[in-house]
This record gives C-alpha cells, sequence and structure tokens, in this order.
C-alpha cells in the first residue's frame, strides 16, 4: 500500500524520522533510519503496514551523534477492530493515579503520627510525596526509554530491569514486585471483604469472592475509557464520602492541637506514609495509555498524586485535631474506631469511604501486576490473554480466606521494607544505569528529573537510611 505523509514545515527541529511495524496494538514510531529535509519532501512511503505519524512535541537526543529531534508520542495505540488511534486520556490517566494512591494507607495515617503531632507529620507527608513523585518521574523516564529501545509498548519493570541493572537486578526487581504487589493485594480483599460482611451480613468467602470478581472483572473486561471512567466515579465516590467524613468529624477540633510537632518520632511513621503513596506499579500502563508522551506523563504523575497529599493533610489535621489531650492520645490505638463509637452518623461513611479507597488502590494493583506478569511470562503485547490476570486475582483471594486478619500484616510488612527498596532504591538505580551506562545505542530522551547523579543519590541514600533505621529498630525490640 503506499502510504501519504505530511510534509514537514521548513522551521521544523526534525532531520531523520523513521516507521517501522510494531504488534497490532501498538504502532511505534523509532528514530532515526530514513533521511528528509524541507528541500526533498517525502510524498510517500511505500509499505504493507499501517503507522500513524506523530506531530512535534518533545526533543531528545541520539547517543551516537549530537542531534536533535522532536516526537509528540513514540507509538500511537490503535483500536484492535477498527485500526483507528484511541488516544489515552490525561485525565484518565490522573485518576488512575490518584485512584490507586488513594487506598487502605490513608486509613492508618492518623494512627501512625499520633505521636509526631500534625506539624510534624505534615512535614514528612509532603517530603514523602516528593521523594515518592521523584522515584515515579524516573521510573517514567526508564520506561519511556525502554519501549523507544525494545520498540514495542507494555513495558513492565521486568524490561526495564534487565535492560539497566542486569540478570540479578532483574532477579530481585521481580520478586520484590510480585511480593510486595501479592502483599498489597491480599491485604485489600481482607479488608474489602471484613467491610462487605459486615453490611451486607454475607458470609466472609463470599464477599472476598465477589469484591475480587467484580474488580477484577472491570480489570480484564474493561477498556481503557471504560476503566478511566469507573476510576472516576470512584474517586468522585471518595471525595464526596471524604468530606462527609470531614464534616462529621470536625466537630470537636481543636486548633491549638494541630500546632504539635515530635520531629524524632516522625521517622517511625515514614514507611506506612510512603506506602500510602504508593501509585508507581501503574507507571509503566501509563506510559503506554498515553504513548510515551513525556509531558503527559509528567502531568498525570504531579497532579495524580497532589490530589491525595490533600486529602491525608487534611484527613490527618482532622483526626489529630480532635486528639486535644495525652491521656486520650494514649488510648487511641484506631482514630476511625473512635469515630465509630462516638458518632453513629459516622459509621457508615467510613465503611464507604474505605470500600472505595481500596477499590481504587485494587484496581491499580491489579493491572500493574497482570501487566507485569504478561511481560514475565513474555506473553504478545496488546494480547488481553486471562493467565496473568488468573495469577494475579487468585493467590491475595486464597490467601485473605486463610488468614483475615493478614491486612495489618501485610500493610506494615509491605511499607516497612518492600515500598522503599521497590519504588525508591531500584528507579534511581535503573535510572543512574539508563543515564551514565556507555552500552545504550537508544535515543536519549530528556530527563524528568533535574539534579543529575546527586539527586540520584540523595534518593537512594534517604531510603537506605529509613530502611537501616527500621531495621536497628525491630532489632533493639527483640
Amino acid at each position: 500500500m503506499s502510504l501519504s505523509l505530511p510534509l514537514p514545515s521548513r522551521s521544523s527541529q526534525i532531520r531523520t524520522l523513521a516507521v517501522t511495524p510494531a504488534s497490532r496494538k501498538h504502532k511505534f514510531l523509532h528514530i532515526p533510519v530514513q533521511q528528509w529535509t524541507p528541500s526533498r519532501p517525502l510524498q510517500h512511503l511505500h509499505t504493507n503496514h499501517q503507522y500513524y505519524l506523530s506531530r512535534t512535541s518533545f526533543q531528545c537526543m541520539s547517543r551516537s551523534q549530537q542531534q536533535e529531534y522532536e516526537v509528540e508520542r513514540l507509538f500511537s495505540n490503535l483500536n484492535q477492530v477498527t485500526l483507528k488511534r484511541e488516544p489515552g486520556s490525561l485525565s484518565s490517566a490522573i485518576l488512575l493515579v490518584a485512584g490507586t494512591t488513594i487506598g487502605a494507607g490513608i486509613l492508618a495515617i492518623p494512627a501512625v503520627t499520633q505521636e509526631s503531632g500534625f506539624l510534624a507529620s505534615s512535614v514528612a507527608c509532603i517530603l514523602c510525596w516528593i521523594f515518592m513523585v521523584t522515584t515515579g518521574l524516573l521510573i517514567a523516564e526508564v520506561n519511556v526509554n525502554t519501549m523507544c529501545e525494545l520498540g514495542s509498548g507494555g513495558v513492565s519493570l521486568v524490561s526495564m530491569a534487565k535492560r539497566t541493572l542486569g540478570v540479578a537486578g532483574v532477579q530481585f526487581s521481580c520478586w520484590s514486585y510480585i511480593f510486595i504487589h501479592y502483599a498489597l493485594l491480599i491485604a485489600y480483599v481482607a479488608r474489602s471483604s471484613d467491610i462487605l460482611t459486615n453490611f451486607l451480613g454475607i458470609p466472609l468467602w463470599e464477599s472476598a469472592t465477589l469484591f475480587s470478581l467484580v474488580f477484577g472483572g472491570i480489570c480484564y473486561f474493561g477498556s481503557q475509557r471504560f476503566i478511566g471512567a469507573v476510576n472516576g466515579v470512584l474517586v468522585f465516590g471518595i471525595i464526596i464520602s471524604f468530606t462527609s467524613l470531614v464534616v462529621a468529624a470536625s466537630g470537636d477540633l481543636h486548633l491549638d492541637a494541630l500546632l504539635k510537632a515530635n520531629f524524632s518520632a516522625v521517622p517511625m511513621s515514614i514507611p506506612i506514609i510512603a506506602l500510602s503513596f504508593v501509585y508507581q506499579n501503574v507507571v509503566p500502563v501509563l506510559c503506554t495509555n498515553l504513548e510515551g508522551n513525556l509531558s503527559k506523563v509528567r502531568t498525570a504523575i504531579v497532579l495524580g498524586t497532589a490530589i491525595p497529599l490533600g486529602l491525608f493533610l487534611v484527613w490527618d489535621g482532622v483526626i489529630l485535631g480532635s486528639i486535644s489531650t495525652p491521656e486520650m492520645a494514649d488510648k487511641i490505638a484506631d482514630p476511625l474506631q473512635q469515630l465509630l463509637s462516638t458518632n453513629g452518623v459516622v459509621g457508615p461513611i467510613i465503611q464507604a469511604f474505605s470500600l472505595l479507597a481500596i477499590g481504587t488502590s485494587y484496581i491499580g494493583f491489579v493491572l500493574g501486576l497482570s501487566d507485569f506478569l504478561a511481560d514475565f511470562l513474555k506473553l504478545p503485547a496488546g494480547e488481553n490473554k486471562p493467565l496473568p490476570y488468573i495469577l494475579t486475582l487468585i493467590p491475595p483471594l486464597v490467601l485473605a480466606l486463610l488468614d483475615p486478619e493478614i491486612f495489618f500484616k501485610a500493610l506494615d510488612f509491605a511499607g516497612t521494607y518492600g515500598v522503599l527498596v521497590l519504588f525508591g532504591i531500584i528507579p534511581a538505580a535503573m535510572a543512574w544505569s539508563d543515564r551514565y551506562s556507555s552500552s545504550s545505542t537508544s535515543i536519549k530522551l530528556p530527563q524528568l528529573v533535574p539534579g543529575g547523579k546527586v539527586t540520584l543519590s540523595l534518593v537512594m541514600g534517604a531510603a537506605g537510611c529509613i530502611i537501616l533505621s527500621e531495621i536497628l529498630e525491630n532489632f533493639m525490640h527483640l
């Protein structure tokens, strides 16, 4: 067939361009192979495949030659039936990040920040948000570079780690990723089944199975747009229930209690706070849905995590501000239980808020883990195979039913060690190798995180210090 290409303007900075065949779902744009200039326009390209050439948006540099290129996206997502482009929605991407971030962690934040106080814990929340945004952007940077080098979408942590950290890095990253995701999915199923059992009056195994089937089915059968719409509804429900909770719980708010600051107690709360900001598992899905558009990916990550940050700060302030005396604070192990016992109106709202928050995180983690397993099992990109979803949904369901009290155990372990390693140290290590290794022959895309080696060193050092302090703390309590 003959494919007509639009002529570039004389002011265009693009010097070389090429198109190469890829999977049925992703039509990939590669740079550079075939030359053209404004003085020698390229009118037709004869090929047996269909492609989509993008307009200019971001600059990249060839590693082998100092020459600039500009592309908006690396490829176009195509409908597998109509073969028409289905561009990723930025708003859906923002809601996916926000929905994944707002999970069970928000329910535990007031309990772990009581000793440090609102002022100190707010500083910790903001610093953790900056840290997690940074590591998410590093993952996105490496992911897009890997997609560009491999010439395919749907690149997960397996391919990223293999390209940047080698065999040892792949093994460590893979098993850490799988274990942490299973731990959190187990926690989500256990907590949601408890809520549904209390609300519907059905057996625990039925509520756990119902939750897994409904939300797992949404992930497997739903399109990008449908999943984005579901996430939007859930996030909207979270905002409504959250607002109702804040109004109901703020009647006895003491402003002077918000000024409490015990910074020496902050390190103890950082693992759970960091866990509350976990969204990095959906970054590869995000990069594929947004077709490698770095500007949109950056916007989705920053805005998608800023929404939970605001919710966390308000929620923490309302709860800690209602604890006016040290005697009361000493007695409170779970602030949500206090609200349930003192205000009957709040109970159903708390249950709804908890279920919605867990549901959004569950969708994000199922999408992230199933995409990871598909890459791990070397399944063809763009094909919706059931095996990754079966492996994602069944084990957490079974383990949650075997130990209904596993929620807090899984949450504590994942936050204390796994998150800071998998979504702290490893992203910085991959970015270091990707940026400064001379073995890669791919084009060099813009860095999403400035600061060079200093920033990467600070990220790895901060995560390492927190992990070491937690190990020493646990060792001293043996």
